[in-house]
């Protein structure tokens, strides 16, 4: 994702470098991109991160993610000079910058995950439900036929007991048919 295009929405074409500068040498930011590179990318060289880590703060530390690359062999930045060009970075990445320049954003993405989040739980509670009404089936059957099914009736007429005794269970477990 171009985040020189994120930048440039929100600050303006001018700037938009300076933006991403500054956001990349901002102690969370590289402690964000650095565990982010650890976990990704084998060949990434975290005693040079370590060096950026101990100036990140400080008003001479300067970084680009064209030196970032360079000095550490990360892969979650691309840059691209010319015309068109820009710096790009990877999903995770794009979204962490779009969280740092834009708290609107920041703000929509948190209730958006709360949201996925409790629909994911009505899921698990609906699936923990159906799960014990599965385990349950076998004993419920068994015991509809032993007690509640004479021995005369015929296969149709046995569906339509073991039709009605699941019906009741349903009302009574979850409070509607089937």
């Amino acid at each position: 994702m171009s985040i020189t295009d994120i930048a440039n929405s929100k600050i303006g074409e001018a700037r938009a470098a300076d933006v991403i500068k500054n956001w990349i040498r901002s102690r969370s930011t590289l402690e964000f991109i650095g565990t982010w590179e650890q976990l990704y990318n084998n060949n990434f060289k975290v005693v040079e991160f370590d060096h950026f880590k101990m100036q990140a703060g400080l008003p001479s530390f300067v970084l680009s993610p064209s030196q970032w690359i360079e000095k550490t062999n990360a892969i979650g930045f691309y840059v691209k000079l010319g015309k068109y060009g820009g710096t790009y970075a990877h999903q995770d990445i794009a979204l962490e910058f779009c969280s740092a320049v834009n708290p609107i954003f920041k703000l929509f993405l948190i209730k958006e995950f709360q949201r996925l989040k409790k629909d994911e739980d009505k899921k698990l509670e609906w699936n923990l439900q159906r799960t014990i009404s599965k385990i349950n089936y076998r004993i419920h059957t068994d015991a509809i036929k032993e007690i509640l099914i004479p021995k005369e009736v015929t296969q149709s007429q046995q569906g339509i007991v073991y039709a009605s005794e699941a019906d009741l269970l349903n009302v009574a477990l979850f409070g509607c048919t089937a």
